[in-house]
């Protein structure tokens, strides 16, 4: 991503609005106990910032998919979006969460993952499906119907869509990587 002058956007903290400092301290008293990345961006918009954190907090800590799961739809929608934030905060946290190595990285690369369980399986098929032909068929929805279940699937598509916005967040904005974090995906066309 090329840097300008104008990016990323910078949040000075001790200036922010009664509503900016509202939702700041909300972000940072919750789950996620810590305001990074495109959390800091959407603080510029304080009704943007409140209504997508509280979405967020649900995709991430609300929904029936177990965080093995979850992870996976996020480091999918991450690698689709190459989106180095996101890469960098959520692959260690999937690999805790028990997506293993060779997943993660193949999925970083853009190469096919090998799953030993079908409900990986599911997730990543159908991510990738809606991800990349911006529609899911019979079949895989049918597969992804059958490891979550209805209200599962309708989940996953609002951790997809919500890590969308993230990831566009993150690449309009030019949110820097963590600090010492490499681009995981430097080289990558």
């Amino acid at each position: 991503m090329q840097d300008t002058p104008l990016r990323p956007v910078r949040l000075n903290e001790t200036a922010l609005s009664p509503e900016q400092r509202r939702i700041h301290d909300a972000i940072l008293s919750g789950p996620r106990g810590v305001v990074e990345g495109p959390l800091r961006v959407w603080l510029q918009s304080p009704g943007l910032a409140d209504t997508a954190q509280a979405l967020g907090a649900f995709c991430r800590y609300g929904t029936s998919l177990p965080p093995r799961l979850s992870e996976l739809a996020i480091l999918t929608t991450g690698a689709f979006w190459r989106s180095g934030f996101e890469w960098a905060v959520h692959a260690p946290i999937a690999a805790q969460a028990g997506v293993s190595d060779a997943v993660i990285a193949a999925i970083r690369t853009g190469q096919p993952p090998v799953f030993e369980r079908e409900d990986e399986a599911a997730v990543h098929a159908f991510s990738q499906m809606l991800h990349s032909q911006r529609h899911v068929d019979d079949a895989t929805y049918a597969r992804a119907v059958a490891c979550l279940g209805v209200p599962g699937t309708v989940e996953l598509v609002g951790i997809l869509g919500y890590y969308t916005l993230i990831s566009m967040t993150i690449n309009a904005f030019a949110v820097p990587l963590p600090d010492g974090a490499a681009d995981p995906f430097a080289g990558q066309d």
